[in-house]
């Protein structure tokens, strides 16, 4: 991938990995260059989040980003908070947070997810005026769905190691009762 055409995703949507019913949503902050340029969530490399998913058992394997589509036979999804891409997170202002979460709570609102995922407890708790919220189980509900905050996988985010998170997740998967079979 040149820098020119990660240059070019900049703005591009990521379509949304959902169905009906679904276990739990993830939702990331916002799609990166790499996921944008590639049509594929959580797509640049140092991204953690395929790695974590798998050892914290929500899935059999470790899926690629290309094999997204697989995630609603688990019952799981992805969703962004603000669904156009940047280079980076800090491009995206406080009012753009908060107009994605009112999208955000409208889109759970269809979808019915046992589960709403936040990676990222920063960007939940700006999209949700929620400023005391931390990783864990969150006391409010959006759209109908139980809440957790999640740590965020970029690569840029060193308190958390991919053990210490797939930790984190894994209590999100027992609380939700998820199992690896489709």
């Amino acid at each position: 991938m040149t820098p020119e055409e990660l240059l070019a995703a900049r703005d591009r949507v990521v379509p949304d990995v959902v169905a009906d019913g679904l276990l739990v949503l993830f939702c990331g902050i916002n799609p990166g260059l790499m996921s944008a340029a590639t049509g594929h969530h959580f797509a640049h490399p140092g991204n953690r989040f395929w790695p974590v998913l798998h050892q914290s058992g929500f899935t059999p394997r470790q899926l690629k980003p290309s094999e997204q589509g697989e995630l609603p036979r688990y019952g799981l999804g992805i969703t962004n908070v603000v669904a156009r891409a940047t280079a980076r997170a800090d491009e995206i202002g406080a009012e753009e947070f908060r107009e994605g979460g009112r999208a955000l709570s409208a889109k759970v609102e269809e979808l019915a997810p046992q589960w709403l995922a936040v990676v990222g407890v920063t960007a939940y708790r700006t999209a949700f005026g929620d400023r005391r919220a931390r990783i864990g189980p969150q006391e409010r509900r959006v759209g109908g769905a139980r809440v957790w905050a999640l740590p965020n996988p970029s690569g840029l985010n060193a308190h958390w190691t991919v053990r210490t998170m797939a930790e984190e997740y894994a209590r999100l998967r027992a609380a939700a009762g998820s199992h690896t079979s489709p």
